[in-house]
């Protein structure tokens, strides 16, 4: 009998959407030594879970073992243990996680998962702070935090921080795995990363987001990320994700993209998700708080 990732006995369970990047433009290269950039979120109705139980010791104990990760360094405790500090509380957390989202594939689960922490806390701890607060805190847990914090569709400028909420069309995705895990930092650091893209504005945007800038890179230095964008583009017209290694391509509907996705090969895990324009971490949320 297998043990279940979150037990019956979580006081709350939420869900930690992927993201998908659906443009990523490098504009350039900061003083602070990170890159100007321009890109378009939208949540997945596909994601991690989390559960969490209330402790009055004060003690934060991330219960699930995640391979290759020391608890300390986890963005789940580092987030649990950063609004304990701001907050002041004497609070703290058993917390576990089903982790369903691949690291490194640029669907933001590392990310998403600090956010559902802080939001999933702000409720369990009845701390009342505001969505501007805990997405300031989340900032300085990775670029990327925000925008989950948040929880809409947005446009996003500087490093990733500066967000207008847009509302697009919400397709079915099927997104595809590429058996290996990206180094963000080495995408980032490569002398061959288009840098110099034209800064585009919320209105021009074009239809379906746009390019990414760090594909060719990816592709170049992983080829289970250029073989995986040959297969998925015989069906569709596929992109990478952030930095990768996910890629992607929309579908009508659900039907078509289940159809192409059991014509992949088994060494190319994949999943059918449905675009979402509001977080389903806040639509669960919201539907607490009506109760």
């Amino acid at each position: 009998m297998t043990t279940p990732a979150i037990p019956d006995h979580a006081e709350l369970i939420l869900p930690a959407p992927a993201k998908l990047n659906l443009m990523l433009h490098i504009l350039g290269r900061r003083a602070d030594g990170y890159h100007e950039l321009q890109t378009l979120f939208q949540f997945l109705d596909h994601g991690d879970l989390l559960g969490f139980s209330l402790r009055n010791d004060g003690v934060i104990q991330l219960r699930t073992e995640v391979p290759g990760v020391p608890h300390d360094s986890n963005l789940i405790v580092r987030a649990a243990r950063q609004l304990q500090q701001q907050s002041g509380t004497a609070l703290g957390a058993d917390i576990w996680l089903d982790k369903r989202l691949p690291m490194g594939g640029g669907i933001g689960g590392g990310s998403s998962d600090a956010a559902t922490t802080l939001l999933g806390l702000n409720h369990l701890w009845q701390l009342d702070w505001d969505e501007e607060r805990l997405a300031g805190l989340g900032l300085g847990l990775g670029a990327d935090v925000p925008v989950f914090v948040r929880g809409r569709a947005a446009f996003a400028e500087g490093v990733g921080e500066r967000l207008i909420p847009v509302e697009l069309a919400e397709p079915w995705f099927l997104v595809a795995i590429p058996p290996v895990s990206v180094s963000t930092a080495e995408v980032f650091a490569d002398p061959e990363l288009t840098r110099n893209t034209a800064a585009i504005t919320v209105r021009s945007l074009p239809e379906g987001g746009g390019h990414n800038d760090c594909q060719l890179v990816v592709e170049k230095r992983y080829p289970e990320v250029r073989n995986a964008l040959k297969l998925l583009n015989k069906f569709v017209h596929a992109k990478m994700t952030g930095t990768g290694a996910c890629v992607f391509g929309s579908f009508p509907n659900k039907g078509d993209a289940d159809k192409v996705s059991r014509q992949l090969p088994a060494t190319l895990p994949s999943f059918v998700a449905r675009g979402c324009n509001r977080s389903p971490l806040h639509q669960q949320l919201e539907s607490r708080s009506r109760k």
